[in-house]
């Protein structure tokens, strides 16, 4: 009989062909002792198994002309909906349900996470941030069994073709691993990137879920730290709400609104900051190069999410024209420096405004803007921090951004030529 469960403490479990690099990454971090959640992994060979199950073709692959593109789309859709209602085949499922149940039972029934570990994401070059989904707050079998075949059929949505699009890839070859995991009672949550330009490590933080760093819908705390790990700075940001997860009595994700003192109070003390920047070190070090971490810190303290390979560029010297003229400043999210027409836009119905060469000046850097990165030479938010999940993106593309910028989409005029610095951390217009 197969093998498709394993423990995040199994041999397997640190395997990236076996599990995909997200599980494998954390698998290992868990290895040499650094703090991270419960938890198993469901194998690559298992959704095999379970797409071989469809009994679909899967020759289909990138099209060339109208006629091949058309039939690739309807096998991703073929194959997304066969994922997403087909019952997972015994030989999975049993494990499976073992696995699950065991693991609640040891985190005294706490609501779980399943989270997507696809075979090509979290590498260098192509870290996917973003581009799938986690569930969180499951503590039924149904809603459970419901996001594990999520995660199976994400691999085939539009969002994630267009994507392996630009990097010429498909999913035909590659497969996708889950890795479930108790839900972190977060007090705090943030990210940390082991190196900057500066030679510097950065934490961010916020409240409750790191969601709200992720999705760029706050701006975050943000703690600089040297590279030996001595604390150089740190920052208030704007945490106007938080997430948490609602189970046993509501589903999904609950925002709890914060007003008066508690949205600039700091999320981490100078200790706790140099203890995160000493498990960043740690974990830079297992890899090897500069990484960018995900972390949760409950009641017991932090708990490491994740670890990807970071990648950074030098600093951009900008022409002294650029320094007499208007400047704000906000977080560095992405890298080197941009120049281009200010297009301000204030909703999602407006990015079809945004031409090739713009620089995108708006509210919120969410994951909607991952479509159109490929076209801007920059982009400037009011919203978001350093390690959302679109600054990940952007630094993967070389693209400068610059987030949690205060009033940006007043501020900046509309069609005014501006230049992004992604790595100081600053905008600057025409005026």
């Amino acid at each position: 009989m197969e093998h498709f469960v394993f423990p995040m403490t199994a041999p397997a479990a640190s395997d990236v062909d076996r599990v995909g690099p997200k599980a494998a990454n954390l698998a290992s971090l868990g290895c040499v002792g650094l703090p991270i959640p419960d938890g198993f992994c469901l194998s690559a060979d298992a959704y095999r198994v379970q797409l071989t199950s469809l009994g679909l073709d899967l020759t289909a692959r990138r099209g060339t002309n109208d006629a091949e593109v058309m039939a690739a789309r309807k096998q991703a859709i073929a194959i997304r909906i066969g994922l997403l209602s087909r019952p997972i085949v015994p030989e999975i499922l049993e494990p499976l349900l073992e696995s699950w149940h065991a693991l609640t039972a040891r985190a005294n029934g706490a609501a779980t996470v399943v989270r997507s570990s696809s075979l090509v994401e979290d590498r260098f070059g192509s870290s996917f941030a973003g581009q799938f989904e986690s569930y969180l707050g499951l503590d039924n079998e149904a809603d459970f069994l419901t996001a594990v075949r999520a995660c199976w059929a994400a691999l085939w949505s539009p969002r994630i073709l267009r994507y392996m699009m630009n990097h010429d890839a498909s999913p035909a070859d590659t497969a996708m691993g889950v890795l479930i995991q108790p839900l972190v009672a977060a007090r705090a949550s943030g990210g940390g990137l082991s190196r900057t330009a500066e030679d510097e490590m950065l934490l961010s933080a916020t409240w409750g879920l790191g969601s709200a760093i992720a999705q760029g819908e706050v701006v975050p705390d943000r703690y600089v730290l040297s590279a030996e790990g001595k604390l150089l700075s740190s920052e208030a940001g704007r945490k106007n709400h938080s997430v948490g997860c609602q189970h046993h009595g509501g589903k999904g994700s609950a925002t709890q609104v914060l007003s008066g003192d508690v949205v600039w109070e700091m999320c981490l003390d100078s200790e706790q900051a140099i203890e995160l920047g000493g498990y960043l070190r740690r974990a830079e070090k297992l890899m090897g190069m500069p990484v960018e971490i995900e972390w949760s810190m409950d009641d017991t303290g932090f708990k490491l999410l994740q670890s990807r390979p970071l990648h950074m560029e030098p600093a951009h010297v900008p022409d002294e024209i650029w320094l007499s003229h208007p400047k704000l400043n906000g977080q560095p999210a992405g890298v080197g420096w941009g120049t281009g027409r200010a297009c301000v836009v204030t909703c999602e119905c407006e990015l079809s405004r945004v031409g090739p060469g713009d620089i995108l000046v708006t509210k919120v850097a969410g994951p909607a803007l991952s479509r159109i990165l490929t076209r801007v030479a920059g982009v400037v938010a009011e919203l978001g921090g350093s390690t959302s999940h679109l600054a990940s993106l952007a630094r993967e593309r070389g693209i400068p951004m610059v987030l949690g910028v205060h009033n940006a989409t007043q501020r900046i005029p509309d069609g005014k030529h501006t230049a992004v610095d992604g790595v100081a951390g600053i905008v600057r217009w025409m005026a």
